[in-house]
């Protein structure tokens, strides 16, 4: 039984997030519902990482295990035939080994979060931006990261219904960069890691906000982090402006 690997893209907005849903639409059930219709299969997906409603996706990584040896072109292009209208699209698919897991295979995760920094609303990227209309100095957003960067008890930045069984993570990369947009700027901020808290990216954004309109002082964000107390974090960054971009895996040996 062959194991396809899949890369997917997707827009957030209409869904009820990745995971299956029993009444609500999802990223993981349109797929799998193209899947049966393609296939005749009932086949599972086992994602990267299970995002939540409206966070969006560049770079997915789920896997799935087909009972007929399909040629990898068929596979992802009879999906995106069978995907259609959703906004998601399989970029790629390959067929792995049997050990290579989606999930417990990912050596790093990367997410980028965007903010729309002008005081008009955003019309086009409504759907993939966090406007703040006021000013944010990206100087002390950065000095704010630098201070939540390695390996750190991120309980002051998890959800309180996070199922991690430890809150402790490694934050490999932070960057903030501000992109001139013509009139105004967007800032990207740029973080990887093994793995995340539920909600970690989002409440780290909402700090890094506060910090960038002078609410907050680097200082205040590494008391914040020492506190392991949610009731001080910055507030939850909406999750339009959150997507997933990558996924990294040590080695993927291809089956003959």
């Amino acid at each position: 039984m062959p194991r396809y690997k899949l890369v997917i893209e997707y827009d957030g907005s209409p869904f009820r997030g990745w995971q299956r849903q029993t009444a609500q639409p999802s990223v993981q059930g349109a797929i799998e519902s193209a899947v049966k219709r393609f296939s005749g299969e009932v086949a599972g997906l086992t994602c990267a990482g299970r995002t939540d409603t409206g966070v969006h996706a560049t770079h997915q990584v789920a896997h799935l295990d087909l009972a007929r040896d399909w040629r990898t072109d068929v596979v992802r292009d009879a999906l995106n035939a069978h995907l259609r209208p959703n906004p998601v699209a399989i970029l790629s698919a390959e067929i792995v080994g049997a050990d290579f897991n989606a999930r417990h295979s990912a050596t790093r995760r990367h997410y980028r979060y965007r903010i729309l920094n002008r005081r008009t609303p955003p019309v086009l990227n409504r759907a993939h931006v966090w406007q703040v209309p006021w000013p944010l100095d990206v100087g002390l957003m950065r000095a704010a990261a630098a201070r939540l960067l390695g390996l750190h008890d991120f309980t002051a930045f998890r959800a309180a219904e996070c199922q991690a069984k430890s809150p402790l993570r490694t934050l490999d990369q932070l960057d903030v960069a501000a992109i001139p947009m013509g009139l105004h700027d967007e800032i990207v901020v740029a973080t990887s890691a093994r793995a995340f808290l539920h909600h970690q990216v989002r409440s780290m954004v909402g700090t890094l906000m506060l910090a960038g309109s002078g609410r907050l002082s680097a200082d205040d964000v590494a008391d914040i982090l020492a506190s392991r107390d949610r009731s001080r974090c910055g507030p939850l960054a909406p999750a339009c402006g959150l997507t997933l971009v990558g996924v990294d895996y040590v080695s993927i040996i291809t089956s003959d």
